[in-house]
């Protein structure tokens, strides 16, 4: 991509995001992620009836400029990590660790449960409609759908009031699964890739050997990344107090870890969402005066609006370049509640450990945290990730549908959830 070619689509990409942001405010009034991607998907679909009725070739001009946008590099490499940063930046440590039994197994035992069943019914409505998808690759599908979108979740989370407990789970689920489901999701492409070979990304197949040591590697390799990174920026933070140069080096924190650590094939997610919990706590209270606290505490949340405008909006975009024929919308939709059953595996499991290990998650916590695992930018870039094999506009369709779902009906709907539960909880305790 040219310098030209950047700066133009930089340019589209804001331009939209202001216009749509101010007719959002004027009349919708969304929460402005839900209310940008709302108007870019309706613009999407008029285009595509514009295009079906009068075949003036808007459609294909405007699939022209979203493929010059690599989605899943602009996301996984140009905004993630700035995105898990902010979130973990405001993420109560304390609060985290002592619901660090749910989150731990939220996290992996949650990830792992769902991606088998979301896998299963994948494969049973693959084969009921006949769209041949094998088995490895409803699991692939299951794997890069079932990890909740921390960008997303921690977005709602800004407008939800739910105890502090709850939140804390909520939002340590969000930042910690991403990083375990993207390495589940590696491993379980290598499988898919080297059963049945897919076009450049044809290999020779995983072993359990090879599984373990990538998941070694990747999350134990990111965490001390983190911790060190996080660590090593704390220290020089503690000597300073000029607040420039201190945003500085958290800017500088997140870009090095990252980077060294997608040099490394370790998981950059979880680098950043340590080094992030290191500076947000550790670092706010004992290494910030209250002017660079300020400082930094404002210029992560503008970083946090801003990418995340960009991201929303793109994502009601990416419509136009997904096919869709009957038997693709079928699978969208039957998608949906396939991916709500398996979000209820992955809490009801946890729950039940939490239960033999003499915890439990906190009253009323269930319909939330399966209401509330939202999914969004992620699972549409592991998607768009995929390399070629047979069904995958289908899974393409199919990931699309269960974020759209995801983001606008349980977005808009989570607090009527959420208040729901806790007073029917409340009168239950009442009543005992």
């Amino acid at each position: 991509m040219t310098a030209a070619t950047f700066l133009n689509l930089s340019a589209a990409v804001f331009g939209f995001a202001a216009l749509f942001g101010y007719l959002n405010e004027r009349y919708l009034r969304l929460p402005l992620t839900i209310g940008l991607m709302v108007i870019a998907l309706a613009t999407s679909v008029a285009i595509l009836i514009a295009e079906a009725l009068f075949n003036f070739g808007a459609a294909e001009s405007a699939r022209g400029w979203l493929r010059q946008i690599d989605f899943h590099a602009s996301l996984m490499i140009g905004m993630l990590s700035f995105l898990l940063f902010a979130g973990a930046l405001h993420t109560d440590l304390s609060a985290l660790l002592r619901q660090r039994r749910a989150v731990l197994l939220m996290a992996t035992m949650g990830v792992a449960l769902s991606t088998v069943v979301v896998g299963l019914l994948t494969y049973g409505l693959s084969t009921a409609l006949g769209l041949g998808i094998s088995f490895e690759w409803c699991l692939v599908f299951g794997a890069l759908i079932s990890p909740t979108d921390p960008v997303a979740v921690l977005s709602i989370l800004r407008r939800v009031a739910v105890p502090k407990p709850l939140q804390a789970t909520i939002a340590g689920e969000s930042l910690f699964n991403d990083g375990v489901g993207v390495v589940l999701f590696l491993a379980l492409l290598e499988i898919a890739v080297g059963s049945h070979g897919a076009g450049a990304h044809g290999g020779e197949g995983a072993t359990a050997a090879s599984i373990g040591m990538l998941f070694v590697k990747e999350i134990g390799l990111g965490i001390a990344l983190g911790l060190a990174g996080g660590g090593l920026a704390y220290t020089a933070l503690r000597r300073l107090d000029q607040y420039v140069v201190e945003v500085i080096i958290t800017l500088a924190l997140v870009l090095g870890v990252y980077a060294i650590a997608t040099t490394l094939h370790a998981s950059g997610p979880l680098a950043v969402v340590i080094a992030g919990l290191i500076i947000g706590n550790q670092g706010a209270a004992h290494a910030m005066s209250e002017a660079t606290r300020q400082h930094v505490t404002n210029f992560w949340e503008l970083i946090d609006e801003i990418l995340n405008a960009a991201l929303f909006l793109l994502i009601g975009f990416e419509v136009l370049i997904i096919g869709f024929g009957l038997g693709t919308i079928t699978a969208a939709l039957a998608a949906i509640p396939i991916a709500l059953i398996g979000r209820m595996v992955a809490v009801s499991g946890p729950a039940t450990a939490l239960r033999a290990l003499g915890d439990r998650l906190q009253p009323g916590a269930a319909p939330i945290l399966i209401w509330g695992g939202l999914r969004g930018g992620i699972s549409v870039a592991l998607a768009l990730s995929l390399p070629e094999f047979e069904g995958r506009d289908t899974v393409l369709a199919m990931t699309y549908a269960v974020v759209v779902f995801s983001i606008v009906v349980q977005g808009l709907t989570m607090q009527r959830v959420a208040t729901r539960a806790l007073a029917a909880n409340e009168d239950a305790a009442k009543t005992v």
